[in-house]
């Protein structure tokens, strides 16, 4: 650590023009870079995980809302680094369940599914299978659910900034398709009656509510060419701050359903 309390930073990474993800998983790396694809290009930007940064800190999710523990993760993240840092933390909220699996999304099975020790895998079907027993006599009518996702911009002055973003939908009675994880298999986007695990990653990332929340911190862009407008500055100018909903026909997860729903991820 130097004695500002940051690590050191690698040379190629330009601080002006560099975005931490926190998280180590780099599938989840992959997915930012593709969402802000055209963003990424056109500014130059450098997408990195939490773990190319030497000593980068595990954050715990103690928070009891999506942007509670996303917030923290951020934080952290951009103090220690000194870079501009990105966290989300997102989940399923079953109505008829009250907004759960909640903040519990991703250890809903907890010990019976293995725990944290557990493989991703093996956790993630004892996750469904749980949340299908407890919905199995629920009637299509009343089995609605969204996908919600809270994503955090933490900048390194101390500036904070909110996105959400959600995908409103039902649960199926079984599970279809391979592509996907976690929930994706019962989940069926409104309009549809295929689940997120039989579309294809463009697909998802079209309409996912993690794609809709990194979108949403994205400002609206001149057409290409425009005479004397052009993108300039830092990363604020790709993901500035902006605490608005990635869709305005869609309103925040607020009250019981926020503090229900987190962590597929």
């Amino acid at each position: 650590m130097s004695s500002a309390g940051r690590m050191p930073l690698a040379s190629s990474f330009d601080p002006a023009r560099t975005l931490v993800l926190a998280t180590r998983n780099e599938h989840k790396v992959h997915e930012l870079r593709q969402i802000l694809g055209e963003v990424v290009d056109e500014l130059g930007l450098t997408i990195i995980g939490a773990g190319q940064l030497s000593g980068a800190p595990d954050v715990a999710e103690t928070e009891v809302t999506f942007e509670g523990n996303a917030r923290l993760k951020a934080v952290a993240l951009a103090e220690a680094t000194g870079l501009p840092s990105v966290a989300d933390d997102s989940g399923l909220a079953v109505e008829v369940l009250g907004g759960s699996p909640g903040v519990f999304s991703a250890r809903w099975s907890g010990r019976f599914g293995g725990g944290d020790s557990a493989a991703r895998g093996d956790r993630d079907r004892a996750n469904l299978e749980l949340l299908l027993d407890q919905v199995a006599d629920v009637p299509p009518a009343h089995r609605q659910a969204a996908f919600v996702c809270a994503a955090v911009l933490a900048m390194p002055s101390g500036d904070v900034d909110v996105v959400t973003g959600r995908v409103t939908g039902a649960l199926a009675y079984e599970p279809m398709g391979t592509n996907g994880f976690g929930y994706d298999p019962v989940f069926v986007p409104d309009g549809g009656s295929r689940s997120l695990a039989q579309y294809t990653v463009v697909e998802k990332n079209a309409i996912s509510h993690r794609g809709r929340a990194f979108r949403a911190m994205v400002p609206p862009r001149p057409p290409r060419g425009a005479d004397g407008v052009r993108l300039t500055g830092g990363v604020l100018t790709a993901l500035p701050a902006l605490s608005r909903t990635a869709d305005p026909t869609e309103p925040p997860v607020t009250g019981s359903a926020a503090a229900a729903a987190s962590e597929a991820a």
